[in-house]
């Protein structure tokens, strides 16, 4: 067991030689045409996607607000409508009805 170990102590201890560094070709790290026209279409889809977005963003507002003026309107009527059923409803002869002339009898 002894000896496996200091073998295994001497194996680490060797030196092995590394490769000396080189520089690889500049031909062949460049991206060239096929790079350039790869990141050209990833612009124009990026451009477009943000084009299209922007347009279905402002659809969106414009009819929220359309949506919210119809309901705004909608309660207008339906307010009108319930203060014309309450005048309607309400007589003013009737008694125990306080109509502000005096004292009731």
């Amino acid at each position: 067991m002894h000896d496996a170990i200091a073998a295994l102590a001497r194996a680490a201890a060797t030196v092995t030689p590394s490769p000396t560094p080189t520089l690889p070709d500049p031909e062949t790290v460049t991206p060239g045409v096929w790079g350039f026209v790869a990141i050209v279409f990833v612009a124009i889809a990026v451009i477009l996607l943000v084009w299209d977005m922007n347009r279905r963003i402002r659809r969106g507002r414009v009819r929220a607000d359309i949506n919210e003026e119809l309901e705004a309107e909608e309660q207008a009527a339906r307010a009108a409508s319930a203060t014309d059923t309450d005048d309607q409803s309400v007589d003013p002869g009737e008694p125990g009805i306080d109509t502000g002339d005096g004292p009731q009898r």
